[in-house]
């Protein structure tokens, strides 16, 4: 999981594949976290992106790295019920305390793929699986 989260540090923002009925979506994202053998993603529980995960978890994330290698990581997105994690993030991302609290009312979902594939892909080329299964 390190390398996969390391992958996404260095890309910086990523992009998060979900469908809206019969119409994909495509979003930028940045938050993520590496937590007990997990890397977690952040959303907000108001977002559009929140229900479209519920109602159908498959999901792709696409990231480009900087050396021109890109990642693509795929799998079951699972709702964390421990509130430890989005207390991680938001430690990590104090910017996003101005909107996740009390006073706004929003509240911070996070998630981590099950049943996943990560492979770091060359412009040309396989690539390699990065989760070592």
């Amino acid at each position: 999981m390190s390398r996969l989260n390391d992958f996404l540090t260095e890309a910086g923002a990523f992009f998060l594949a979900t469908a809206d009925g019969d119409q994909p979506k495509l979003r930028p994202l940045g938050l993520h976290i590496e937590a007990d053998g997990k890397v977690l993603f952040g959303i907000g529980d108001f977002k559009a992106v929140y229900r479209q995960l519920k109602a159908n978890p498959k999901t792709e994330i696409a990231a480009m790295g900087k050396d021109g290698h890109w990642l693509r990581y795929t799998g079951t997105a699972v709702f964390e019920t421990d509130p430890k994690y989005a207390e991680l993030a938001l430690e990590a991302n104090p910017m996003l305390k101005n909107i996740y609290n009390e006073a706004t009312g929003n509240k911070l979902a996070m998630f981590h793929l099950e049943n996943a594939t990560a492979r770091d892909i060359p412009m040309m080329g396989e690539g390699e699986d990065i989760l070592g299964k």
